[in-house]
C-alpha cells in the first residue's frame, strides 16, 4: 500500500497494433495487472501497478489503434480516456522498425498537448534490419523525451519509468505541431480564437478542437453542437472547409492527413541512417517459407497437429496427478462424512463435479500456452494470411480467420476481437461461426471420451480431427450465410504482417496464467453452481427402494425417476437416432450451461449408478458400458463441438450485435447442424461396419 507521501500517477500506455505494447505493459506491471471492460462499451480496459522512488504509478494499457480519428470503438475509446480522464503522462509505445508509420500516431498526441514519452521499442529489430535510429535528434525534432526499449528482454524499463516521471513533473514545454500551410492555418487561427470565443469545450485545448472541426469529426461537431447554441462556430467551420475544398479540389481532413504524414516522413529522413551493409531480413526469409503459396497450408496444418499431439501428451502426467489428489479428496470425504445425502453431496456432487473439470487444468493451460506462443511470435498474423485465399472462397478474409483462431482458447474474446472487423456483414458471419470453433471447455469432454475408447497413440490424431472438422464446418457455414443469409460482395483488405518476435517467458507464462485462472474461477463458480444443481436434480425426487433390485439396477431406477432423468428421458428420443441413451441426454442437457460440465454430469450420473466418480475411473466405466462404443463416442465429441453455444457465448454474441434475432440463431442452427452432423457420422459408421 503506498504511503501518504508517495504520489499517484496515471500513465497511459498508447500505441499501433503489433509495436509490443502489451509486451512493454507486461515488463512494466508484472502480474500486478487486472483486465475488465471500459464503462458502458465492450472494449477490454487493461490496468496495472508499478512502484517507481516516490511514485506509485497505474497504467492503463489503452487499446491498440493507428490514430485518434475516432473512426473505430478502440479509437472512440482511446482518445476519450485521454480527453476525459485526463492521464498524467501518455506512453506511445513505437515499433522502431516502422519508425514513420508509428509516429503518426505520435503527431496526434502532440497536437493534443498531453505530456507524452515515446518508448521506441524493438530496437533490436530495427538494427537487425540494418537502421540506425538517432534518438536524440528525434526527441529533439519533436520535442519530447524518446527512450530506447527491447521490452521482450526488459532492457529500458528504469529509463522509461524515469522519462514519465520527468514528463509529469514538467511536461512537454518544447513539444512540436504539425504546420498544415498557409491557408490551412489561417483557418485553424480564426477557428481558434471563435472556439475560444464561444466557450466551446472549454476543458479541451482550442486548437485541437479547431482541428477537429475542420476535419469534420462527428463526435466533436456534436459536442460543439450542445454549447454553441447560435451555431455560429459550426457555421463558421463548415464555411471553412467548404472555402478550402474549393482551393484544393479535396478535403481538408485528406490534407491535414497527408500533412501528418509528411511532418513524420521528414522527421524519420533525418533521423534513420541505413549502415554501409544492411543485414538481409531473416523474417523475410522464414515468411517466403511459413507463407509460401504451396507449403504454407500444410506447415499451418503441422503447427496445429503438433500443438494437440503435445497438449494431449504432455498434459497426461500431471492430469493423472491430480486425478489421484482428487480421488484421495473423495476418498476421504467419504471416510470422515456419515453415510447419506450430505456425504453424496461433498463427494459426488462437490468434489466429483468440480474435481472432474479441475483434472484437466494441465491441458488446458497447455492449450494456452501454445496459442501465447502463435500469438507472441507473429506467427498467429501469418497462419491468416495462409488461409487468407481459403477465407476468399468463403466470402470472408484472413482477418476474420485470427478471430477463429482465438476461438480455439475461449468463444468470448474470439467473438469480441471481430471488432476489429470493418463490415458488420463480416462480422456477424464470423460472430455465427466463431462457435463451431472448439474451445478450451469443449477440451475436458474430448480428452475424456479419447481416453475411453482409443488408443493412446490415436488420441493426438482423434482430437486433431474433431478441431479441423469444426473448422472445415465453420468455412462452409460462412459460404452458405455469405450466399443465402448476408449476400454482398468481399471487403477489400490489406494484410499487415508484425514482425516476427522471440515470446518472452514472462509475457507468455503471464498470458497463460491469466487465461487458466479464468478456467479454474469457472470451475469454482459456474461449474461449481451446476454440478450441485445436477446433484440435486440426479437425486431427487426420491424413489421407494425394491428389496428384490439389485444395487446398480436400483441406482438405474433412481436416475430415472430423477427431475434430470425426466428431463433425459423426454429428450433421448431426439438424440436416439444419434446413438445416445438418456444418461448422454441429461449430460448434454447440464452442458448448456458449460461445456465442461458434461464431464462433471458424466461422473455423477456414472457414481450414482456405482462407479467410482474420479476421471480415471469414470473412463473405465464408459469404455466398459455396453451401450456405448467408439462410434458413438465420436458423434458425441462432434455434437458437443457443434450444439448450443455456452451461456456467456449467448450473451456476448447479443452484446456484439446488439440483436437477440442474431444470438437465437446462433442457438437455433448451431443445434440443427449438431444434430445433422451426429447423425451423418453415427449412422454412416453403422453402414460401413464401424458402429
Amino acid at each position: 500500500m503506498a504511503s501518504p507521501t508517495t504520489r499517484q500517477l496515471v500513465v497511459a500506455l498508447a500505441g499501433n497494433p503489433n509495436s509490443g505494447k502489451t509486451t512493454l505493459f507486461n515488463a512494466l506491471t508484472g502480474s500486478r495487472q487486472h483486465v475488465g471492460n471500459y464503462p458502458g462499451v465492450t472494449v477490454e480496459k487493461k490496468e496495472g501497478h508499478r512502484d517507481f522512488g516516490s511514485y506509485h504509478i497505474r497504467f492503463v494499457d489503452l487499446p491498440g489503434t493507428y490514430s485518434l480519428t475516432a473512426y473505430s470503438l478502440e479509437e472512440l475509446v482511446a482518445r476519450d480516456f485521454i480527453l476525459v480522464d485526463k492521464p498524467d503522462v501518455v506512453v506511445d509505445v513505437v515499433d522502431a522498425s516502422n519508425l514513420e508509420r508509428n509516429l503518426y500516431l505520435a503527431s496526434m498526441f502532440l497536437e493534443l498537448g498531453v505530456p507524452l514519452v515515446l518508448a521506441v521499442n524493438m530496437m533490436d529489430v530495427a538494427e537487425a534490419r540494418g537502421q540506425v535510429i538517432d534518438l536524440a535528434l528525434l526527441a529533439e525534432l519533436l520535442g519530447v523525451r524518446a527512450v530506447p526499449v527491447i521490452a521482450s528482454r526488459g532492457q529500458g524499463v528504469e529509463e522509461l519509468l524515469q522519462a514519465v516521471v520527468e514528463a509529469a513533473r514538467e511536461g512537454n514545454p518544447r513539444a512540436v505541431q504539425v504546420q498544415y500551410g498557409g491557408e490551412i492555418e489561417s483557418h485553424l487561427a480564426q477557428l481558434t480564437e471563435a472556439v475560444e470565443a464561444e466557450g466551446a469545450l472549454a476543458h479541451l485545448p482550442s486548437r485541437w478542437v479547431a482541428i477537429k472541426l475542420l476535419e469534420n469529426d462527428e463526435q466533436v461537431r456534436r459536442q460543439v453542437q450542445q454549447c454553441d447554441s447560435s451555431g455560429r462556430l459550426l457555421e463558421a467551420a463548415r464555411a471553412a472547409r467548404s472555402h478550402l475544398q474549393s482551393i484544393t479540389g479535396d478535403d481538408p481532413e485528406v490534407i491535414m492527413a497527408e500533412r501528418r504524414y509528411g511532418f513524420v516522413n521528414g522527421a524519420c529522413r533525418e533521423v534513420i541512417t541505413l549502415a554501409q551493409q544492411s543485414r538481409v531480413d531473416w523474417s523475410d526469409k522464414a515468411d517466403s517459407f511459413l507463407t509460401n503459396r504451396v507449403l504454407g497450408l500444410p506447415i499451418f496444418f503441422m503447427f496445429m497437429w503438433l500443438m494437440f499431439e503435445g497438449v494431449f501428451r504432455l498434459g497426461a502426467p500431471p492430469m493423472a496427478w491430480l486425478e489421484s489428489f482428487f480421488a484421495w479428496l473423495q476418498a476421504t470425504a467419504r471416510d470422515s462424512l456419515p453415510p447419506g445425502e450430505l456425504q453424496s453431496l461433498i463427494a459426488d456432487g462437490v468434489i466429483g463435479g468440480v474435481g472432474g473439470v479441475l483434472v484437466f487444468v494441465p491441458n488446458i493451460m497447455l492449450l494456452f500456452l501454445a496459442i501465447s506462443l502463435l500469438e507472441d511470435s507473429g506467427y498467429m498474423a501469418r497462419a491468416a494470411f495462409v488461409v487468407d485465399r481459403v477465407m476468399h472462397q468463403v466470402g470472408l478474409h484472413g482477418k476474420s480467420f485470427i478471430a477463429m483462431l482465438l476461438g480455439f482458447g475461449c468463444s468470448v474474446p474470439a467473438i469480441m476481437a471481430t471488432r476489429s472487423l470493418e463490415s458488420r456483414r463480416d462480422r456477424i458471419i464470423t460472430i455465427l461461426i466463431v462457435p463451431l470453433m472448439s474451445c478450451g471447455a469443449r477440451l475436458p469432454v474430448y480428452i475424456l471420451l479419447v481416453g475411453a475408447f482409443f488408443p493412446a497413440d490415436a488420441a493426438g490424431k482423434v482430437i486433431f480431427s474433431v478441431y479441423v472438422l469444426g473448422v472445415l464446418l465453420a468455412l462452409t457455414m460462412a459460404k452458405v450465410f455469405r450466399r443465402f443469409l448476408l449476400p454482398g460482395p468481399p471487403e477489400p483488405f490489406v494484410m499487415e504482417l508484425p514482425p516476427y518476435r522471440m515470446p518472452t517467458l514472462r509475457g507468455t507464462l503471464i498470458h497463460m496464467v491469466e487465461r487458466g485462472w479464468l478456467y479454474v474461477q469457472k470451475a469454482g463458480t459456474t461449474i461449481l453452481a451446476m454440478s450441485v444443481l445436477m446433484w440435486f436434480l440426479l437425486t431427487y425426487p426420491k424413489v421407494a427402494p425394491e428389496p428384490n433390485l439389485a444395487e446398480a439396477g436400483a441406482a438405474r431406477r433412481a436416475i430415472e425417476h430423477s427431475y434430470a432423468g425426466r428431463v433425459g428421458a423426454a429428450i433421448e428420443p431426439v438424440l436416439r437416432p444419434l446413438g445416445f441413451d438418456d444418461r448422454i441426454a441429461i449430460a448434454l442437457f447440464s452442458g448448456l450451461a458449460a461445456k465442461e460440465i458434461v464431464v462433471s454430469t458424466l461422473g455423477t450420473v456414472f457414481s450414482l449408478e456405482g462407479a467410482e466418480d474420479d476421471t480415471h475411473q469414470l473412463r473405465q466405466a464408459l469404455a466398459s458400458d455396453p451401450q456405448l462404443s467408439p462410434l458413438k463416442a465420436y458423434a458425441l465429441m462432434l455434437f458437443v463441438l457443434i450444439y448450443v453455444p455456452c451461456v456467456a457465448t449467448i450473451a456476448v454474441i447479443y452484446r456484439e450485435t446488439c440483436s437477440w434475432r442474431w444470438a437465437m440463431f446462433a442457438v437455433g442452427y448451431t443445434t440443427a447442424l449438431a444434430w445433422i452432423v451426429a447423425f451423418v457420422v453415427y449412422q454412416g459408421g453403422r453402414l460401413v461396419g464401424l458402429g
